[in-house]
């Protein structure tokens, strides 16, 4: 209980600290694309439209970005959409430094690399939760685990009981299923190559082996 805490706190966080990059990104792209525009020939509306564009590609890729596993399909244009976002924003941003030096361009460059760099760290923490929401809060006694497994005629509830009964199946067909493919298997993202690392080191996969050895025997 602790721990859920602990990670929605941070989750929180982390959203709030995104959205202020985002606020700040948002204001200094706007004066320096309205620049930006206006430099290289646009007229004072299309200048003050362009930034509104660029930002707003920029959200609707974010917002792509953020959405749940079952809507993966389509990330690559979101990450399309996001790097163009993030190009023209950083092209704009550095034509409006007031000289070439190296402290002027980062101070330029700033805003848009912050802005991509909080997008991706707050993706990476919406996957956890979302994987931690799947998985139980604590790992269950292996041994116990296993033998539940063996002797319960029940089907499996929990992402982890769910790939362990995949993981037996394919052993029985002669396959070792990847990380990957249990993740398919449940609906989680990288859970199961932690998974596969956990089993490893307990020794269950061995002990799923010899069992499967001494069946074919």
């Amino acid at each position: 209980m602790i721990n859920t805490i602990r990670r929605d706190l941070a989750l929180w966080v982390q959203c709030f600290c995104t959205a202020l990059v985002a606020l700040g990104a948002a204001y200094a792209s706007y004066r320096h694309g309205r620049d930006f525009a206006l430099r290289f020939g646009s007229d004072h509306t299309t200048a003050a439209i362009w930034p509104l564009i660029v930002d707003g590609l920029l959200i609707i890729a974010t917002v792509e970005l953020w959405k749940g596993p079952a809507h993966h399909t389509g990330r690559w244009a979101a990450w399309l959409a996001f790097t163009l976002g993030i190009s023209l924003s950083l092209c704009a941003n550095i034509a409006a430094a007031p000289n070439l030096s190296v402290f002027a361009i980062a101070v330029a460059a700033c805003p848009p690399l912050a802005l991509l760099l909080a997008v991706e760290l707050l993706n990476r923490a919406l996957k956890r939760h979302r994987a931690n929401q799947t998985s139980p809060d604590h790992t269950p006694d292996i041994s116990a685990a296993a033998t539940d497994q063996e002797t319960s005629a029940s089907a499996p509830t929990t992402a982890e009981e769910r790939m362990w009964a995949h993981y037996l199946a394919e052993q029985e067909q002669g396959r070792t299923p990847t990380g990957a493919e249990l993740d398919r298997v449940a609906g989680t993202h990288n859970y199961g190559r932690r998974l596969l690392r956990e089993w490893r080191a307990s020794g269950r996969l061995h002990n799923a082996e010899l069992k499967q050895a001494t069946a074919v025997t």
